[in-house]
């Protein structure tokens, strides 16, 4: 698989989300409740090994308690994968994003980003200088890669005029509106081509690296359809994340690898 360079991380083409790990289905309870059930802690080492096996090196994945014990476990296991964390902020301590900052930069993060909630939230609501000062903690803490996630094109074009990062992480779906909380929501998501299409468009004006996220609409539309948009879409040192179910699939984590390699590996890099 080739390799891209994102700030001063090198980092796989494919790589490995956390959101079947911690439960974020986007398919309702029922499935919910089945990865919850699945994702025992020896089950999601598992999976991370078989990533690296596979040619992922890295992990993007949550900062809470469940994930930073996980890899702390991980690690002292052996394992090698890197980790990008994906800063949260938690109902009633919508400040709590700079202790999980420095968290994660102390535990041994590779790169980190801003949720994309998070960064739809704080847009929306024209907190413009939570940018700022999270991309100067975030640099302050020598991290390799520093970013923001985001579903919101507009969120996207704004960064992109007006911060320096290493990477902006690109929803293809902008499932729930998070313009009044940045949290979650389980109930009464889309998934509309109008909105994969204005990403795309956004995408292809951005300079820096970008992540391509949610490819697949959370699992809620083709595999197949989703790896040739992002043949299509992907550039010279963009890489791409997906969350894999292996409860659905043993096999997913090559067979992933390898789609990608199909629809992906034809893109030049610099340092392939």
């Amino acid at each position: 698989m080739r390799k891209a360079q994102i700030g001063n991380a090198t980092v796989s083409g494919l790589t490995i989300g956390g959101n079947p790990f911690s439960g974020f289905s986007h398919q309702g309870k029922e499935r919910t409740d089945e990865m919850l059930a699945f994702y025992t802690d020896d089950q999601i080492k598992a999976t991370l090994r078989a990533s690296e096996e596979a040619g992922i090196d890295t992990f993007f994945g949550r900062t809470d308690d469940h994930i930073f014990r996980i890899l702390r476990k991980y690690w002292d296991g052996g394992g090698s994968i890197q980790w990008f964390a994906q800063i949260c902020t938690e109902r009633g301590k919508p400040d709590v994003w700079r202790d999980w900052v420095k968290g994660a930069a102390e535990l041994g993060a590779t790169g980190a980003y801003l949720h994309g909630g998070v960064v739809d939230n704080w847009h929306a609501s024209g907190e413009h200088d939570n940018f700022h000062e999270a991309v100067a903690l975030m640099r302050s803490l020598e991290l390799k890669a520093i970013g923001f996630a985001g579903h919101k094109p507009d969120a996207h074009g704004w960064i992109r005029d007006n911060l320096e990062v290493d990477f902006q992480m690109c929803s293809y779906y902008n499932p729930s509106d998070r313009s009044k909380s940045a949290h979650h929501v389980s109930e009464g998501e889309k998934w509309h081509e109008e909105d994969r299409q204005l990403m795309l468009d956004m995408i292809s004006s951005i300079t820096t690296p970008v992540v391509h996220y949610k490819i697949f609409a959370g699992g809620n539309r083709p595999i197949i359809d989703g790896f040739e948009k992002l043949g299509n879409a992907i550039k010279e040192n963009d890489i791409c994340c997906v969350g894999m179910f292996l409860g659905d699939d043993p096999e997913m984590i090559t067979k992933n690898v390898s789609l990608f390699e199909q629809y992906c590996d034809t893109v030049e890099k610099p340092l392939a």
